[in-house]
């Protein structure tokens, strides 16, 4: 039902209790364009008085002073609501961040891996806040120009319905031509839509990719595709103006002018007798008073487009299908044990995984092995719940997955990925995202224990160093050894360390690995390892390959087989006695 709603209503639910601001902001904007109009009936009554022969001065001050106090007054009224209207705005646009933000927490892993971070981030920030300038005005401008109009019309019917129906024909044919520009209107806009995207998808993998560009010297080859993207960008708007060009021009020269029909016919009308001086004036000048607030609306005829693309793609986000898990959990986890049962998964059309079995006593060490490839990753990335199975079932203490939401799944979670994110924050910060209420002589606690102490202590300004967009100031095993302090800080019952020592040096990630085996005493841990060197004491060792559970056992067990660990074991061993450390 969320994705038949209209524009407006979606707006309005992220007004939430600001939408009172929008309905007195429309309020007070149609009070600005009748005082705003106030004149033109003004001027009318002073020319009819002038011709009628008035002289008395002060008449004509008086209604002099009426026109300056209605500008002062309609100006005032256009300030408190725009001002209205643009605080109900920024809540809005708080709003459709939040939600969007919400929403991608709460979506399968996949769906945001498979959108170009340039366009996401086009949407979240660029099309978003371009939205800004349309609704703190088109609200209380669009509906408030519209009604003065239709009573200086009424007006005009009142004093001559010849003169009423003159001073709309060339308004008509105005808007009329207006129509031509909207010939291929959803085909030239997507067009501008598609292209915008591939040049901000581009630009973002440009800087993104700047150090191997310059590595290998592809700086021509590389920087041609962003100008080509900037070109063709460029290339939809220009060509879909020269399309509108002809319409607008014409739309733009006959609209205001209501005096091509008024004047000559009304000039005619007098000489026959059959319009007053007076009137034949007044209707002059309030055939002028239409066309400005029909302008206005029209003018915003583009922004609502756009408006209604740029909730689209928001809401086209916001209704993707979620992970299922419900607001509250279900039941509650007995201990930290975890079970796979006839687990497949599949990226789009392909499956990875086929039947997966796995059962992880709690307070065990489990490591998952295999070639690249193999499928270890995508098992752990199940296990953290970033997708959801196709089929079978993942259990955490005896209890379903989707029974438990996801609030408290991720309690029971922590998990180190293979690339370690980190904010642009201090390093005491980051540590801290295990947990926001650790006390600052905790978080240094827990760098200590997982090994990253010292290397801290030795940055310029030690746990108040800022580590830059990514943790780019640091090195890779620095950035590791950082994001395995933060899950140790969680104090999660289930860690997984998904190759989470991949850029550690050797002497390093084994003061780590020491470093875990303490801190995960009681506690879950399953392991995506690298080097089999570092695993030979877990509980349980799964051998994946190809997608499927090949083996599982201690290590001893498994060398007693002649499989494919033994044979991984071998090769590891080799590579060790000929001094280099090899890959799984």
């Amino acid at each position: 039902m969320q994705k038949e709603k209209s524009s407006l209503s979606w707006i309005m639910q992220w007004a939430g209790t600001h939408k009172v601001l929008y309905i007195v902001s429309v309020i007070l904007a149609v009070f600005n364009v009748i005082f705003k109009m106030i004149p033109y009936f003004i001027i009318g009554d002073i020319i009819s008085k002038l011709v009628n022969g008035e002289n008395n001065l002060n008449t004509y001050l008086i209604e002099v002073a009426l026109i300056a106090a209605s500008f002062v007054v309609a100006e005032i009224f256009h300030s408190i609501s725009t001002a209205l209207s643009h605080k109900a705005t920024f809540t809005v646009l708080a709003a459709i961040r939040k939600d969007t933000c919400d929403k991608l927490s709460r979506v399968p892993l996949g769906y945001v891996k498979d959108m170009q971070s340039g366009t996401l981030k086009n949407i979240m920030v660029e099309r978003i806040d371009s939205i800004e300038t349309t609704l703190a005005h088109i609200v209380p401008e669009f509906t408030s120009n519209i009604i003065p109009p239709i009573f200086v019309v009424v007006y005009l019917f009142i004093i001559d319905w010849r003169m009423a129906l003159l001073s709309l024909v060339t308004v008509v044919l105005g808007f009329a031509s207006t129509f031509g520009m909207f010939v291929g209107y959803e085909e030239n806009f997507k067009n501008t839509i598609v292209k915008t995207k591939a040049l901000n998808d581009s630009a973002v993998e440009y800087i993104n990719g700047i150090e191997v560009i310059k590595a290998f010297g592809k700086a021509d080859s590389s920087y041609e595709k962003f100008t080509v993207a900037a070109r063709e960008g460029a290339d939809a708007f220009i060509n879909w103006m020269r399309k509108c060009n002809v319409f607008h021009c014409i739309s733009f020269v006959l609209t205001p002018y209501t005096l091509l029909t008024v004047l000559p016919f009304g000039a005619m009308f007098i000489m026959n007798g059959t319009l007053s001086v007076a009137n034949f004036i007044m209707c002059i000048i309030l055939s002028l008073g239409i066309v400005g607030p029909l302008l206005t609306v029209t003018s915003y005829t583009d922004d609502l487009g756009k408006m209604g693309s740029i909730v689209g793609e928001v809401t086209g986000i916001l209704t993707h299908q979620e992970l299922d898990r419900p607001e509250k959990s279900r039941k509650k986890p007995a201990d930290a044990s975890v079970k796979l049962t006839d687990v497949s998964f599949g990226y789009h059309e392909k499956e990875v995984l086929h039947n997966i079995n796995m059962d992880m006593k709690s307070g065990t060490i489990n490591a998952i092995v295999g070639p690249s490839g193999s499928g270890k990753s995508t098992i752990a990335k199940l296990i953290a719940s970033l997708w959801d199975a196709n089929s079978g079932k993942i259990e955490i203490g005896g209890v379903n997955i989707k029974d438990l939401s996801l609030k408290e799944y991720n309690k029971n979670i922590a998990y180190v990925a293979q690339d370690n994110y980190l904010f642009n924050e201090t390093v005491r910060e980051n540590i801290r995202q295990g947990n926001l209420n650790a006390t600052d002589e905790e978080v240094e606690e827990a760098a200590k224990k997982s090994g990253c102490y010292d290397f801290i202590m030795s940055l310029e300004n030690g746990f108040d160093t800022v580590v830059g967009g990514a943790g780019g100031h640091l090195s890779g095993g620095e950035r590791q050894r950082i994001s395995i302090a933060r899950a140790m800080l969680k104090n999660a019952p289930i860690v997984i360390l998904d190759e989470a020592t991949a850029y550690t040096d050797p002497e390093n990630e084994s003061i780590v690995q020491a470093s875990v085996a303490k801190l995960v005493e009681g506690k879950t841990l399953i392991v995506i390892a690298h080097r089999l060197s570092t695993i030979t004491d877990a509980d349980r060792i799964f051998v994946v390959n190809d997608g499927k559970i090949e083996e599982q056992g201690t290590h001893n067990e498994l060398l007693t087989e002649n499989g494919l660990y033994k044979k991984m074991w071998e090769a590891h061993i080799s590579v060790k006695d000929n001094g280099g450390e090899g890959n799984d």
